[in-house]
């Protein structure tokens, strides 16, 4: 009998996060091979079908490093739609200046342009890429994704099921003009509520500061707010956990990502910590931020 039960193939444009996709099935544990030419993914699924494999599980990474044999691997995942061999192709996204400043953090060369431009290999890649992306189980678009995320949109994706578990959630706050989170699950905007941006005294403050919190609730509708946001998570959070999630992210936007929204993922937070079928997390993406003329 085959042993083999999953096999997800990995690829996508250089510097949209493989490598960490590749450490989310490892450490699932998953068998993973990374820098694999298609020719030799028939070789290794041969292998693991075999009877006295015991790999029920790999991922492997095939991407343009293979050099010209890299073409092939859409004739490889066409065999194994014929074969009926398990599997699952994973693409991985980001926009040019997403991977334009990722090379300028690491400073490599990127593969299809090692004597020229970075721009020109970007070009390049999205022109052969674009065949593979088209057939995609799943694409992730990892610009603006901070590695934790990004892990948690794979596994969320493309793991198996595991048993209910307490579905780790977490509030996020965040400024809607350093533009929106693009992995939240679930997105707020709380403009409406006062903003302390426009008091002299509380605008070098956040929304942690108690004097923001009495502002933001002066005139009753923060606490309006909860009286209709309270059951609305009351209802969604344990039906999301029963549907497999693992991760949710619940994302809380104001102006800058300084005020409001802190104090409503504070309350948020604190409201939910300490029951049992949750972990609650915090991240306040935009409250560090230097306060501009826009609060």
């Amino acid at each position: 009998m085959a042993a083999l039960e999953d096999l997800v193939v990995i690829t996508g444009f250089s510097g949209a996060g493989k490598s960490t996709a590749m450490n989310v099935f490892e450490d699932a544990g998953y068998f993973c091979v990374d820098n694999l030419p298609p020719e030799m993914i028939r070789s290794l699924v041969e292998l693991f079908l075999h009877s006295g494999s015991k790999v029920e599980r790999a991922a492997v990474v095939s991407d343009v490093r293979g050099g010209e044999l890299f073409g092939h691997l859409e004739e490889v995942l066409v065999e194994l739609e014929e074969a009926k061999v398990p599997h699952e192709l994973l693409f991985l996204d980001a926009d040019e200046t997403t991977l334009l400043d990722r090379y300028k953090e690491t400073r490599r060369r990127h593969p299809l342009a090692p004597g020229s431009s970075i721009v020109t290999g970007i070009a390049a890649e999205q022109e052969l890429l674009a065949p593979l992306r088209a057939r995609a189980d799943v694409v992730i678009d990892t610009s603006g994704l901070k590695t934790s995320h990004l892990r948690r949109r794979i596994a969320d994706e493309l793991l198996p099921r595991r048993q209910a578990g307490p579905l780790v959630t977490t509030f996020q706050s965040f400024g809607f003009k350093h533009g929106p989170p693009r992995d939240a699950d679930l997105v707020l905007d709380v403009r409406f509520l006062p903003n302390p941006h426009y008091v002299a005294d509380l605008r070098p403050l956040t929304g942690l500061d108690q004097r923001v919190v009495d502002y933001v609730g002066r005139d009753g509708e923060l606490d309006a707010f909860y009286a209709l946001l309270e059951p609305l998570l009351d209802f969604l959070l344990p039906r999301y956990e029963q549907e497999g999630k693992a991760h949710l992210l619940v994302a809380i936007g104001c102006t800058g990502g300084r005020h409001r929204s802190v104090t409503i993922v504070e309350h948020l937070a604190e409201r939910y910590r300490g029951r049992d079928d949750l972990v609650v997390e915090v991240e306040h993406r935009d409250a560090e931020r230097r306060v501009g003329r826009v609060g």
